[in-house]
């Protein structure tokens, strides 16, 4: 039923509390599972305390954080037998999980209600919020 999921994380623990719930999709088909993390280059380009040269470097730290962090993740749903593929892209989060969405024709997105500035929207995060309002595919919202 749900061949292919999306997997948006910053990997807070809200984020992290969507994990069982990608490994109990096993059993209705799931083939892979993309887990997607967006470096937000949006906000650390307004204002900035970071020289151009510093802020690519800092970028590419987070990056290699992040796919180490994702690598993680891949590993505990690998074990459970569920195929993974990792992408680390760049931008404003909803709008790369959206364009992700379309480029892998997921068949659900799996994300936490909260991220790690939940301060900014007090019902539901803005980034998930944004995803499960403008979203062509089925959308679960994991909350905290």
């Amino acid at each position: 039923m749900f061949r292919k999921i999306l997997y948006p994380t910053d990997f807070s623990d809200t984020a992290n509390k969507a994990i069982p719930f990608l490994k109990q999709f096993k059993d209705t088909g799931t083939e892979e599972v993309i887990i997607l993390h967006v470096i937000d280059t949006y906000r650390l380009r307004i204002p900035s305390i970071y020289m151009p040269t510093n802020l690519i470097s800092f970028i590419d730290k987070m990056v290699i954080e992040a796919t180490e962090k994702a690598k993680k993740v891949a590993d505990v749903l690998t074990d459970a037998g569920i195929g993974t593929r990792i992408r680390i892209e760049q931008g404003l989060p909803f709008r790369e999980i959206l364009r992700v969405e379309d480029e892998e024709d997921v068949s659900i997105i799996v994300i936490g209600s909260h991220g790690k500035s939940n301060i900014e929207e007090m019902f539901l995060g803005s980034v998930s919020e944004n995803v499960m309002r403008k979203s062509k595919s089925p959308v679960l919202i994991v909350k905290r």
